[in-house]
Parts: structure tokens; C-alpha cells; sequence
């Protein structure tokens, strides 16, 4: 399939921190405040590069920042260790809704791996509850300040353990106490989706749906099998589907250069049935996913495929790491491919019907989104 490439809308002046926002990629423990870091450090005994909430945070930025995803996640050893009991989960998922909230997020899918957090005694189970106490504390604090946030939990296994059906059965256990959905994270290159097809087959069985990290570190061979063996419903990143996608530039009968798109067979797949790609913009260009494509956030693949139909969502991955929210994501996202109000309603609405909501609270959550923009007259 050939189509030419559409130029950009026009930029625009408007604060987007207001605006209604939905986080479908955001990582819990990589979302911590510096200083609640310090704090919960010292606490149990952790020794951090700084505790000076200032350097600290900067330490995370800098350290991100190396254009390798190996380097990045082991910024994790730090913030996971602080995360180990009760009383830790719970204030790091409350202080993330209240963040969550302050950026404008309304609805928020919050991702994390419970087989990291058991050092200090707590089981499984045990850990989801704290988490989930934290984030139910962190919505009534929200709707205490006269705002609104609806979130739920996506439990993830890591991809080099062995733990997938065990997580997959806790994540159908938790289904009407918080948990929204199932994922697989950690180093994607060399584990694929198929690792854990027996877990995945089991969620299936269960009807819960799982998003599959896949086309971040590692390229279509993982798309493919979190689509195959994971069922996946989403493609958490999924941005190197784009290497499936061939441009070739030519003159028109006008004289002008015009860009013609062709799709691979797995390209077409993943845009014709909407599948939904959980970008974030700051995380791949910091983790090396677009080096492919270029150097700059501005060679970066997602306004291609957004101009080509795919279903795009924007996301901010890891905040403390990337030094990012997702107002900052979508000013990049002005500044950079000159995208308008329009546009950010689309990339929002997309999220929102992505969202693992039931049907009637999407809906809701979709007219509310339309709301709030047509208000903005």
C-alpha cells in the first residue's frame, strides 16, 4: 500500500496542562519523587548516589539519558529498593495519583512488576493490595482538592524470569480489585512474547487483557510475537513497526518532492485493525529505540505514523528517569511536528478508547475529553 506523506497542522500557543489527559505507559517505579526516595532510603537502609533531592533527581536524568536501555533500567535498582514493603508502596502509588492528577491525567493506567518487590517479606498478593490501598488513597486525595482521577493497575512479569503464569493468575485474581490488564517488561532483545505463551494463553481463557512491550529494544520478530503468542491488545512502545514501513522520495509533475509509503504485511496488520501503540516520545529517543531513524526527537517515526493512520497514543514511560511529564511529551510534541489542539484531541481520544475500561466508562471517559475541548472557546 503506497500513500504520500501529509504535512503537519499548524503549531499552536495554549497552556496543555489543563487539558484532560490519559496515561496508558507510565511506569510506577519509575515515577517516584527525589525527595520521597531520600526520605524512603533512609529509611530501610539504602544508600543513593545523592540526597540532595535536587542532585538526585538530575543523577536519574543523567544516568537515563545514554542511549543505551540497559543503562537506563538500572536506575530501577534504586527506586525498587525502596519499594520493598507496605509502607513504601503504598506512599509511592499515592504520591503517583496525586502527580498523575497534577498533570492534567484523568484516567491513568499505572504498570508495575510485583515479583520486584518481595525482598522485605511481602507476598504477591500482599504487595498488589499495598498498591492498590496507595492509589485508592491517592484518588480520595484528589477528589478531596475538587478534581477527578480514575486509574487501575497493570501487573507486568519480567521477560528473563520464570514467573509468568504466576503472575498472570495474580493479575485475574486482583481483575475486580484494581488490576485492569497484564504486561511483560524488562530487556525485550532476546526474550520474546512466546517465553510466555502459556500464560498468555491462560489470560486469554480468563478474557483479561494483556499490553506486551514489544518494538522498543527489540524490532518486528517482537511485534510479531506479542501480537501471535501474547494476544497483545496493545503494543507497549511498538514504535519500530516503522521498519516495516519503506519511504521513498521522488519529484511530482510539479516539481515538488513528495514522500511515497509503502507497508509491510506486519505495518498494514498493526494499522488496519487500530492496534494501539503506547509511544513515548523522551524514552525512546533516551533508551536508543529510534536510533534507527535518526538522532533527534525529530527523527522520530511517530508523526509518520500518525499522519499514515496508526493508532497512536502518547505516554511518558518512566517520569523520574526521562524528567518528563505528559504536558511536557505533548509541548514536545508542538514544538516539534507543529501539532494544534486538534491533533492532541485525537492522540488523547485514542488513548481513551485504548484504555482497558469497560465499555460505559469509556464512553464517559470519551465524552468528557470532547467536553472539556469544545470548552475551551
Amino acid at each position: 500500500m503506497t500513500e504520500p506523506i501529509v504535512d503537519a497542522a499548524p503549531a499552536i500557543d495554549f497552556d496543555l496542562k489543563n487539558l484532560p489527559k490519559v496515561s496508558l505507559h507510565d511506569h510506577l517505579d519509575g515515577g517516584l519523587r527525589p525527595a520521597t526516595i531520600i526520605e524512603l532510603a533512609e529509611a530501610v537502609g539504602h544508600t543513593l548516589p545523592s540526597t540532595d533531592p535536587v542532585a538526585l533527581g538530575q543523577w536519574f536524568r543523567e544516568s537515563a539519558d545514554s542511549g543505551s536501555l540497559v543503562r537506563y533500567l538500572e536506575t530501577f535498582d534504586h527506586t525498587v529498593a525502596v519499594m520493598q514493603t507496605h509502607e513504601g508502596l503504598f506512599r509511592v502509588a499515592k504520591e503517583f495519583v496525586e502527580d498523575l492528577a497534577d498533570d492534567g491525567v484523568v484516567y491513568g493506567e499505572v504498570r508495575w512488576a510485583p515479583e520486584q518487590h518481595l525482598q522485605k517479606g511481602l507476598t504477591l498478593d500482599e504487595a498488589v493490595e499495598a498498591v492498590q490501598e496507595g492509589l485508592e488513597a491517592g484518588v480520595e486525595a484528589v477528589g478531596e482538592s475538587g478534581r477527578e482521577i480514575q486509574v487501575g493497575q497493570l501487573i507486568t512479569a519480567m521477560r528473563h524470569a520464570d514467573r509468568g503464569q504466576e503472575i498472570a493468575e495474580l493479575a485475574v485474581r486482583h481483575r475486580n480489585k484494581g488490576a485492569v490488564g497484564f504486561d511483560i517488561a524488562g530487556a525485550e532483545d532476546g526474550f520474546l512474547p512466546s517465553r510466555f505463551r502459556d500464560a498468555f494463553t491462560y489470560l486469554a481463557q480468563h478474557n483479561f487483557p494483556a499490553t506486551v512491550h514489544a518494538g522498543e529494544a527489540a524490532g518486528l520478530e517482537s511485534i510479531q510475537s506479542a501480537l501471535v503468542d501474547g494476544r497483545a491488545l496493545r503494543l507497549g512502545h511498538g514504535v519500530r513497526i516503522a521498519e516495516d514501513i519503506m519511504v521513498e522520495f521522488d519529484d511530482d509533475e510539479a516539481g515538488e518532492t513528495v514522500g511515497l509509503v509503502t507497508l509491510g504485511d506486519l505495518s498494514s496488520w498493526v494499522r488496519d485493525r487500530g492496534i494501539p501503540l503506547e509511544i513515548c516520545p523522551s524514552s525512546n529517543l533516551q533508551t536508543g529505540a529510534i536510533a534507527g531513524f535518526g538522532e533527534g526527537i525529530e527523527s522520530h517515526p511517530l508523526d509518520m505514523l500518525y499522519q499514515l493512520g496508526f493508532n497512536v497514543t502518547i505516554n511518558t514511560d518512566n517520569r523520574l528517569m526521562s524528567g518528563v511529564t505528559l504536558t511536557d511529551e505533548f509541548n514536545l510534541l508542538v514544538e516539534t511536528f507543529d501539532y494544534d489542539l486538534d491533533d492532541l484531541l485525537e492522540l488523547t481520544l485514542n488513548a481513551a478508547e485504548a484504555s482497558f475500561l469497560p465499555l460505559e466508562e469509556k464512553e464517559a471517559l470519551v465524552e468528557y475529553i470532547n467536553d472539556s475541548y469544545a470548552n475551551l472557546g
